[in-house]
């Protein structure tokens, strides 16, 4: 790798590293010292404003059904998550968040907006244009190297 590419590629790890522990961080410490980052990922799955079937926020999440319900299991004790069943079709289960839920959905969204925001004050509309088209070129690329490899 030359200097350039290991810089970048330095600077994606250690930016993923220190997300992954301020999220962590921030929970374990804060009023929330009972959930999870991969619990908080969970009720961001779920979403603030509408119920979503158990399949949606695994697909979501890229987990099995059964996986969430684990998941799910451990939320609605907290009192985080709540299940509803289907008027329609009893088997269906629909997710929501209590206000306690959807107060760290809250707390997580805004901690998002002040990165993308960290990230974008400074930059002018044509260089933010360039950051997107990065930014999406590496999803697609883990995407497709993850599931291409995931079938094979």
């Amino acid at each position: 790798m030359d200097e350039r590419t290991n810089l970048i590629n330095e600077l994606i790890v250690d930016i993923y590293n220190d997300i992954m522990k301020i999220e962590g961080e921030a929970f374990r410490t804060g009023q929330f010292k009972d959930v999870s980052i991969t619990e908080v990922h969970t009720i961001e799955a779920i979403g603030m404003f509408e119920l979503k079937s158990m399949s949606e926020v695994a697909r979501t999440l890229r987990i099995t059904v059964g996986t969430l319900t684990v998941a799910t299991n451990n939320l609605v004790k907290k009192g985080y998550a709540q299940r509803y069943r289907s008027e329609s079709d009893r088997r269906v289960v629909k997710l929501g968040l209590t206000k306690k839920g959807r107060l760290i959905f809250r707390m997580h969204s805004k901690f998002h907006a002040e990165l993308v925001k960290s990230m974008t004050q400074i930059l002018t509309d044509d260089e933010i244009d360039i950051l997107e088209k990065a930014l999406s070129s590496l999803n697609v690329f883990l995407k497709n190297k993850y599931f291409s490899e995931k079938s094979e």
